[in-house]
């Protein structure tokens, strides 16, 4: 590209041209030796503009970015460490939402048992549950003092022959 000469940046505004001026009319703030619309008339203007940028374009990539930053070790333990005590943190408030709904099934689930209780066996079903698992065990103890045996060998007889009338019918 070659620069147009006569365009002058800061010394007089060009309205014919769009770049040096800002749309509602006011002076451009910006360093006008930083900015270069038409191009450059040589080399050597060209390497000018850039070491006014900061920059060296003669230098390679690679000599300018130099050796990569390191990392110590402390700084990288120090680092997953930090990520670790955030893991903590948020299994602790999973753990600590776990058990708040675990008591909340647990509650539930006794005022369940009551309410069925109680719609199942009226007025104090406690009380009625009670009486009937006494009862059951002072069942359970008198038929354990019962000789099977010999009831077994007693009633043996006749229940075949109950069987035996009814397939006679048939």
């Amino acid at each position: 590209m070659i620069k147009d000469q006569s365009a002058a940046f800061g010394a007089e505004r060009n309205r014919g041209n769009a770049g040096t001026s800002m749309p509602n009319e006011e002076e451009p703030t910006i360093n006008p030796d930083l900015i270069r619309r038409e191009g450059f008339a040589s080399e050597a203007e060209y390497r000018a503009y850039f070491d006014t940028l900061g920059r060296d374009v003669s230098a390679p990539t690679e000599d300018r970015l130099g050796e990569p930053v390191r990392i110590s070790e402390e700084h990288m333990l120090e680092s997953r460490l930090q990520e670790l005590r955030g893991e903590l943190e948020n299994l602790r408030a999973r753990l600590h939402g776990i058990r708040h709904q675990a008591a909340t099934v647990v509650t539930e689930n006794v005022r369940w048992a009551d309410s069925s209780a109680h719609a199942q066996l009226g007025n104090q079903p406690w009380l009625k549950l009670a009486g009937a698992m006494a009862g059951a065990f002072v069942i359970t103890r008198g038929l354990r003092q019962l000789p099977w045996g010999t009831v077994a060998t007693t009633a043996l007889p006749l229940v075949v022959a109950a069987m035996n009338r009814k397939f006679a019918r048939r």
